[in-house]
C-alpha cells in the first residue's frame, strides 16, 4: 500500500528533503518513473539537503551511471542512473552492490537491478496531464506521515528550507529544524495527538511572558506545528561546559517557578492530585515484576500521604517534564521552555522535584537545598510541611520513572534508559529517608536496587 501525493516541483523537492532528514546509511531509494517524471529533480533535492547546500551542483548521472557525494556527517551518497545499464553484472563493476550496505543509494531505473535490497524504499513518480504536476507514490513505512510533514511545510512557505532532525524525547513525538536562508524554525510532529494541549499551553505561557516558542503555523488535526527555534543551548549542555553557571542557573529556575506559581492555573489542564498520583505510581510495578520480585501495593500509601502532607496548599501550574534538557539557556532572556504539553495542576513542589532530582544529570545536594530554601523564602510556605511534600512527590515521581524506563526497554527496545536507573533509585532512597514517608519506605524494603545484575536481567528482555 503506497501513499500518493499530487505535487508540483516545489512540493516534490520538499518531499525529497523530508526523506533526506529521515534516512540512515545502508538504505536504498528506488526512483521509478518514465523519462521526464522528475526522478533526477527528486534526487537532486535529496542530495542537496544531505549536503546542507540547497544550491550545490548535482549533475545527472545519465552518462557516468554513478555520481557519489559525502554529507557533513561522512555518509556516502550514491546517485545512480541505470538506464544505460546493459546487464546486471555491470553493477559489481560500478561498486553499487557493495555501496548499498553502508551508503545511501538513490537509484533511477531500478528495474535494471537483478534484485533490489529487501529494505529498499520505493518512490514512484508519474507525470500528469498538467505538466506542472506529478503524482508521487511513496511505498515504505512512515511514508504517509512523511508526506503530511512535507505538505504542511509547503503550505507554510517553508518548502524551500533544509530539514534536519533534532533529538527527540521518550515519546513518539519528532522534531525537525527548518533552515531557510538566515531564518530557522522547528517543525513539531506529534502523531499522539497532544498538539491541542501543546498549542493551548504555549499560548498561555507566552501571554504571561514565559519563554515558550512563538507559534508560526499549526495544523492541530494533523498533529503538526511550526514554532520558533529557541536554539541549541539546552541547559544541561551549557552547565556541563560551564559548571560555574550552575548556581545562577538554578536560581533562575527557582525564580521562574515562583513566578509561574503566582498565576491562576489554566482551566484546561488536568489535575494531578493524590488519587491521580496513586494511579500513576502503579507503573512502578513493571520494575519489580520484570525481575520477579513481589510488587508492593504503594498507590494507596501515596494517596494517604498526599492527603496528610500535600493537600493543604492550593495547586499550581506544573510543566511536569521540567528539567535541564527541557530548558534552553538564552543568556539574559527568559529560560526557553519545551516539552510542556503534559502540564498539570499539582502541588508547588512537583516541578521543583523534577528540576532538582534530574534523572539525566547529577544536581549537587547543596544546590538542591539552596533551591528549596530560596523557593520557600519567596513563597513563605511552611518549611516542614513543604519538605515532607517534596519528599513524597520525589518518591512518587522517581518510582514512576523506574517503571517508565523498564517499559521503554522491554516494550520499545530502548535499553539506554536502564543506565539512568541507579541515579533515579538513589533519589527514591533519599526521599524515603524523610520521617514522614516511613510507611512507604517500609513497603518498599524488599525491592532490590537496580545494580548491574538487575539491569542486565531487564536488558535481556528488551524488544529487538
Amino acid at each position: 500500500m503506497s501513499t500518493r501525493v499530487i505535487a508540483d516541483e516545489t512540493l516534490t523537492a520538499a518531499v525529497a528533503r523530508m526523506l533526506a532528514a529521515d534516512l540512515a546509511p545502508g538504505r536504498t531509494v528506488l526512483l521509478e518513473g518514465p523519462v521526464g517524471a522528475g526522478k533526477t529533480h527528486f534526487a537532486r533535492a535529496f542530495i542537496r539537503a544531505r549536503q546542507g547546500n540547497l544550491a550545490e551542483d548535482v549533475p545527472s548521472p545519465t552518462f557516468t551511471l554513478v555520481q557519489t557525494y559525502d554529507d557533513p556527517l561522512g555518509t556516502e551518497i550514491w546517485h545512480a542512473d541505470l538506464y544505460r545499464l546493459t546487464d546486471p553484472s555491470e553493477l559489481s563493476e560500478l561498486g553499487l552492490d557493495e555501496a548499498m550496505s553502508d551508503a545511501i543509494c538513490l537509484i533511477e531505473w531500478p528495474d535494471r537491478l537483478a534484485a533490489p535490497p529487501p529494505n529498499a524504499l520505493t518512490v514512484a513518480l508519474t507525470p500528469l496531464p498538467d505538466l506542472d504536476l506529478r503524482q508521487i507514490a511513496l511505498a515504505f513505512p512512515g511514508a504517509a506521515r512523511l508526506a503530511q510533514r512535507a505538505s504542511f511545510v509547503a503550505t507554510t512557505g517553508w518548502a524551500e528550507s533544509r530539514v534536519t532532525p533534532l533529538a527527540g524525547d521518550a515519546s513518539a513525538r519528532r522534531y525537525f529544524r527548518l533552515v531557510r536562508g538566515g531564518e530557522r524554525a522547528v517543525l513539531m510532529d506529534d502523531p499522539g495527538r497532544s498538539m491541542d494541549a501543546f498549542l493551548a499551553m504555549t499560548r498561555w505561557l507566552t501571554d504571561r511572558g514565559f519563554g515558550a516558542p512563538a507559534i508560526l503555523a499549526e495544523d492541530a488535526a494533523q498533529g503538526l506545528a511550526l514554532v520558533q527555534d529557541l536554539g541549541d543551548d539546552l541547559l544541561a549542555g551549557v552547565l556541563r561546559d560551564d559548571p560555574a553557571l550552575v548556581p545562577v542557573a538554578y536560581d533562575r529556575i527557582v525564580d521562574l517557578l515562583a513566578d509561574l506559581h503566582r498565576h491562576p492555573v489554566p482551566g484546561f489542564i488536568p489535575v494531578l492530585d493524590g488519587p491521580a498520583l496513586a494511579e500513576q505510581v502503579g507503573l512502578f510495578a513493571l520494575y519489580p515484576h520484570t525481575i520477579e520480585t513481589e510488587v508492593p501495593q504503594i498507590g494507596v500509601l501515596v494517596a494517604q500521604l498526599h492527603a496528610e502532607w500535600a493537600a493543604d496548599l492550593p495547586p499550581v501550574t506544573a510543566l511536569r517534564d521540567f528539567h535541564a534538557e527541557n530548558l534552553i539557556w538564552r543568556g539574559a532572556a527568559p529560560l526557553g521552555l519545551i516539552d510542556y504539553q503534559d502540564a498539570v495542576t499539582a502541588h508547588p513542589a512537583y516541578d521543583l522535584v523534577s528540576a532538582l532530582q534530574d534523572a539525566r544529570r547529577d544536581v549537587g545536594r547543596e544546590i538542591e537545598d539552596h533551591a528549596i530554601a530560596r523557593y520557600l523564602s519567596i513563597t513563605g510556605h511552611d518549611p516542614a510541611r513543604f519538605r515532607a511534600a517534596y519528599a513524597l512527590l520525589g518518591s512518587q515521581r522517581n518510582l514512576r520513572i523506574m517503571g517508565i524506563f523498564t517499559r521503554l526497554a522491554i516494550r520499545d527496545g530502548k535499553p539506554r534508559y536502564l543506565d539512568l536507573m541507579p541515579r533515579v533509585w538513589a533519589h527514591v532512597q533519599r526521599n524515603l529517608a524523610h520521617p514522614a514517608l516511613e510507611p512507604l519506605a517500609d513497603a518498599l524494603q524488599g525491592v532490590p536496587a537496580p545494580d548491574d545484575a538487575v539491569r542486565e536481567r531487564i536488558r535481556a528482555r528488551c524488544r529487538p
